[in-house]
């Protein structure tokens, strides 16, 4: 965890404002001893990393999702060339199943409200009923 360096400011001249050691300053604040060894040397906390940013192509992964809908993370790793947690962080993952969102199930209890103000069966419904998909 980085923290800001605003408090890490406050923290040095606090210690140096009550004269305090590394370790009474490190146990006042609760943070590392390291970690104040550390501000001191330099206070302004690294903006750049040591390794270079991955992304991944959101059209190139939404491709491979259409072409292979059932395919494991560890396959569309290698497919596109990333590390394992890289898919799974740009995936969206899709809620438990609601039939209250599936079309299907909406022409459904359509169909079985008309069932029920016909009082018939469900073979004689698609026979006096024409159905279509709206």
């Amino acid at each position: 965890m980085t923290y800001s360096s605003d408090f890490r400011r406050k923290v040095l001249s606090v210690s140096e404002k009550e004269g305090l050691t590394i370790a009474e300053t490190a146990s006042r604040f609760c943070v590392g001893v390291a970690s104040v060894v550390r501000w001191l040397k330099h206070p302004e906390p690294k903006m750049s990393r040591n390794k270079p940013a991955t992304k991944i192509d959101m059209k190139a992964l939404a491709r491979d999702v259409l072409a292979h809908p059932d395919a494991y993370q560890y396959e569309r790793e290698r497919r596109l060339g990333v590390n394992e947690k890289g898919v799974g962080h740009a995936l969206l993952f899709l809620p438990p199943y609601s039939p209250d969102l599936n079309p299907i199930e909406q022409k459904w209890a359509q169909t079985k409200a008309i069932r029920k103000q016909l009082f018939c069966s469900i073979d004689a419904l698609f026979k006096i009923e024409p159905f279509y998909v709206a």
